[in-house]
């Protein structure tokens, strides 16, 4: 995490996985060059001149004034209104190239770790095999097949990581163009 910016519980370290970097552009919220700024999606029927400085995001100014949220609530089935504001208003979101959501564990969001190739994922083998799983029950039955695809992500597809903030558990999704 960068030294000064706002802790994001569900988005530890946004300046690593993109969502973040250093500008001097001003925020359409506060209008201050904070020398950060917000790279990522935000859904909102307004419209909105320039990107958000993170501490609007944090404090929830951005999404309020805009009528927006920065990630879509797909995904966070179980959890509570608190945790579905504080994800979708007051979280920086991440790019994707399919629409991205946020995944579920222990009945809390997971905290969005980065976009990562097979290389990655193989130090976390739990979030492997979960999404081997979630692979076969979305359609994946040959083996050989999926496990191609599997040791190929980084090339065309990539693998979305999480990590449970109850439990510490590691969580993926695939992502292709």
């Amino acid at each position: 995490m960068s030294v000064g910016l706002p802790f994001f519980r569900y988005h530890p370290d946004p300046v690593a996985s993109g969502s973040i970097r250093r500008a001097d552009e001003r925020c359409a919220c506060c209008e201050r060059s904070t020398g950060w700024i917000y790279t990522a999606s935000f859904y909102t029927a307004h419209e909105v001149d320039g990107p958000f400085c993170p501490w609007c995001i944090a404090d929830g100014s951005a999404a309020e004034r805009f009528e927006g949220e920065f990630a879509d609530s797909y995904g966070l089935d179980g959890v509570s209104d608190e945790v579905l504001y504080e994800v979708t208003r007051r979280t920086p979101g991440f790019r994707a190239w399919q629409d991205p959501h946020w995944l579920v564990h222990c009945r809390d969001a997971a905290a969005f770790v980065g976009e990562v190739g097979y290389t990655e994922l193989r130090a976390h083998p739990e979030a492997l095999d979960q999404l081997r799983a979630d692979m076969r029950i979305g359609g994946w039955h040959d083996g050989s097949r999926l496990e191609r695809f599997l040791t190929h992500l980084g090339e065309g597809a990539t693998a979305m990581l999480f990590r449970c903030t109850v439990c510490g558990a590691h969580l993926c999704y695939a992502d292709a163009s």
